[in-house]
């Protein structure tokens, strides 16, 4: 039986490049039938967990499923297509990554709303690349001050976009809710994060602004 190719024709387009940091998307950066495999291997096997936030004088579910994995060697054996989906991102962007969050978007009423990455979690100067399996989802990348440029990224199964360092200082990115019929999708979020960090990876605005619990199962339809 011939094995699949890793590597598809990754062309790379140049999204932001400018004093406010760097994004680029490759809509192709693994063929159609890897994304495939890999996405149904994560979605039976990873251990996925849901979360509470407490919103206003209630607790109510994150609308989405998460899981964290570390890379270092270390933490032991990692399941083989997050093993070999980071060598294919690190190849690509020359970053040892040690980390790697994970989002469930179960439907399109699952969602992240915008925020920036913690910066204190991450290595200054690395940058966070995700990579998308499943379902397309729009992302919303929305600068900070005025003019407050947006850009609306379609983000296609075996995409990878790279967002610098200086991006989370100056731009939020989110996932917003679709009543659009759409399908689950996973993410694989990449960072470099601190030796000393530890546990589950949370946007800054969630880790500053909520209390976050475990459980098991649910989400919430009003929070994104």
């Amino acid at each position: 039986m011939s094995q699949m190719p890793l590597f598809a024709g990754t062309s790379q387009s140049v999204l932001v490049n400018d004093e406010l940091g760097r994004i680029t998307y490759t809509a192709d950066l693994v063929p159609a039938e890897v994304a495939r495999a890999w996405f149904a291997e994560l979605r039976e096997s990873v251990r996925w967990k849901s979360q509470r936030r407490r919103m206003y004088d209630r607790d109510v579910d994150v609308p989405r499923l998460m899981a964290h994995v570390r890379l270092d060697p270390e933490e032991g054996p990692t399941l083989g297509a997050i093993r070999v989906a980071a060598g294919n991102v690190v190849s690509r962007t020359r970053v040892a990554f040690n980390s790697v969050g994970l989002n469930f978007y179960r439907d399109g009423n699952d969602s992240v709303a915008p925020h920036n990455d913690d910066l204190n979690e991450i290595v200054e100067g690395t940058p966070i690349a995700l990579l998308s399996l499943g379902a397309t989802r729009r992302m919303t990348i929305r600068a900070k001050e005025p003019p407050r440029r947006v850009l609306n990224v379609e983000l296609e199964a075996g995409s990878l976009l790279v967002m610098s360092y200086e991006t989370q200082l100056h731009y939020t990115h989110g996932i917003p809710k679709t009543k659009e019929p759409v399908g689950p999708r996973i993410s694989l979020a990449f960072r470099v994060t601190q030796a000393d960090g530890s546990g589950d990876y949370r946007p800054a605005r969630a880790r500053f602004s909520s209390r976050l619990k475990s459980r098991t199962t649910g989400h919430d339809d009003t929070l994104q």
